[in-house]
């Protein structure tokens, strides 16, 4: 927390400086957590940007300030037109106010997570008004319960028995910290504490504000500091450049961290499908073809007995004997069959693995590129470019990874394969068992559902229309009328080793329809 006591203390008298005999000429808030101040004395103008998010509350004095046109609300309406007679910190507490000629005093609670600005009439009076009103204890806040009048001196020193936090409540982390490294907790006796700890009041009466940090944990230190990224002696200079850490700078890098590890998982997770899948191919083309094993026992169906479950015949592709299980309850030919439509799947398997993989490693360069990219990034507008980019490409992939075309019928969602393939994972994942099935009779063509909705019924025209499309998303396109099967999709079932596309059906519904596409095509 940079805004404590010890540096209000400078700051205070340099923003009177600048904006003493000013008027109030707008005070509005386009930002949740944010009120912008505008003063004007007609030659010049100067703005105050309170930002009070629980991380990073701060103050900047920029000389100009765009306000929006659009989520702008005008706020401490009766500051308008008012001038500003005095600007005053209050002791030993992270608070200050500004004075106005009319008796009103805008308070800036610079607390932490609690920060507030508050509007008094006077003094002695309760908030007029809040900017935080979530922060109901602050409407029973007066000004002079935060006034803390205490002596930084020897005597209280003794009597708070040398509790820098008791002895001085707003020094902040870093002169703890300070005091800490110097062997401060670890002193024998108070004498030896309190030279230290005057040390210490002696650097805060003569400070140099420095900006610390990297990577989004920038500090603000009135101490001496090795490693800076900003010095300066002025208060409102220093206020603006840690500002810009704080508020711009975190919140850039915060969002670029948050694109890294996105990507980073991203690609955590196509290298790990690399080598589950990689190892799933290699399994398959060094394994021995099903086709194989069914040649074996068409070329010896003369040596198996009929209702033998275990035979040892003649390997003629590895010229050896090995023994072969026939299934109870199956015949040899049966079996063959079988496993010649096995290996038709695992060539088919195969291939699409082989695919996969392809795309696989297509998807993890573009993710190695876009990391590389963004590590290169180091402004917002880059950024957002980097980010509407990877976005666009990701929502262009997800749309052709998605197996269906989706329509609106009466208010009902209908989904419409794209492929043979594409039909099976429609079946497998998108599909309730009370939605609505649809393929064009005796053809080639797409599954289509329709997709039920709690307490409504599927009115006649709706399903009508559901068989236009599906006919139109078959060979039947073109004919003048078509049939068109439908049923519930829980009588809808893939049969293990079918053709892509393929099902059986126990129950079924057949309307003729006239082929109807989008729009009427």
């Amino acid at each position: 927390m940079h805004l404590n006591y010890h540096f209000l203390k400078f700051l205070c008298p340099e923003i009177e400086r600048r904006i003493g005999g000013m008027l109030v000429l707008e005070c509005f808030s386009q930002n949740k957590n944010e009120l912008v101040i505008g003063f004007s004395d007609h030659s010049r103008q100067q703005y105050i940007r309170a930002n009070l998010e629980p991380t990073s509350t701060c103050l900047s004095f920029p000389e100009d300030y765009k306000r929006s046109n659009k989520n702008s609300v005008t706020l401490f309406k009766d500051l308008l037109e008012d001038r500003v007679a005095a600007v005053r910190v209050l002791e030993f507490d992270r608070a200050f106010f500004i004075r106005f000629s009319s008796g009103k005093l805008l308070l800036f609670k610079m607390h932490g997570t609690r920060s507030n600005l508050l509007l008094f009439s006077d003094e002695s009076s309760l908030p007029m008004a809040m900017f935080r009103n979530d922060l109901q204890e602050d409407g029973e806040l007066s000004i002079d319960q935060l006034r803390n009048n205490i002596g930084p001196d020897w005597e209280r020193f003794v009597r708070m028995e040398g509790d820098p936090s008791l002895f001085l409540p707003t020094l902040g982390a870093l002169p703890r910290e300070w005091l800490r490294e110097k062997g401060y907790f670890q002193a024998d006796s108070l004498t030896e504490k309190w030279k230290l700890m005057e040390a210490l009041m002696d650097m805060l009466e003569h400070p140099v504000f420095s900006i610390t940090g990297t990577k989004g944990k920038y500090q603000f230190t009135l101490l001496p500091s090795e490693e800076t990224v900003f010095q300066s002696a002025d208060p409102i200079v220093s206020a603006n450049e840690f500002f810009k850490y704080a508020v711009v700078v975190n919140a850039f890098e915060r969002e670029k961290r948050s694109l890294i590890k996105k990507l980073e998982d991203q690609k955590k997770k196509t290298q790990s499908y690399l080598k589950k899948t990689t190892g799933k191919l290699s399994d398959l083309e060094s394994a021995s073809p099903p086709q194989q094993l069914a040649d074996i026992i068409m070329a010896n169906l003369h040596q198996i007995p009929p209702g033998k479950e275990k035979v040892t015949l003649f390997d003629f592709y590895q010229n050896r004997e090995i023994e072969v299980e026939i299934k109870m309850g199956n015949s040899p030919q049966k079996q063959a069959e079988g496993l010649y439509r096995k290996g038709k799947n695992r060539k088919i398997e195969v291939q699409q693995l082989r695919t996969n993989i392809q795309e696989k490693q297509r998807q993890l360069q573009e993710v190695e590129a876009q990391l590389e990219a963004l590590q290169e990034i180091h402004g917002f507008k880059e950024l957002r470019a980097f980010e509407k980019d990877a976005v666009s490409g990701t929502e262009k992939s997800a749309k052709e990874n998605i197996p269906y075309k989706r329509f609106e019928i009466d208010g009902f969602e209908l989904l419409v394969g794209k492929s043979a393939k594409s039909n099976d994972e429609l079946l497998r994942h998108y599909c309730w068992k009370d939605d609505l099935w649809f393929h064009a009779r005796n053809v080639a063509g797409s599954h289509a559902i329709l997709k039920r909705q709690a307490g409504r019924d599927f009115p006649s025209t709706t399903i009508e229309r559901a068989a236009e499309l599906a006919a139109y998303y078959s060979k039947n396109k073109n004919e003048s009328i078509a049939a068109v099967i439908y049923t519930p999709c829980k009588f809808v079932r893939k049969v293990k080793g079918s053709a892509p596309g393929s099902v059986r059906l126990d129950n079924e519904t057949v309307i003729m329809v006239y082929p109807k596409g989008p729009a009427g095509q």
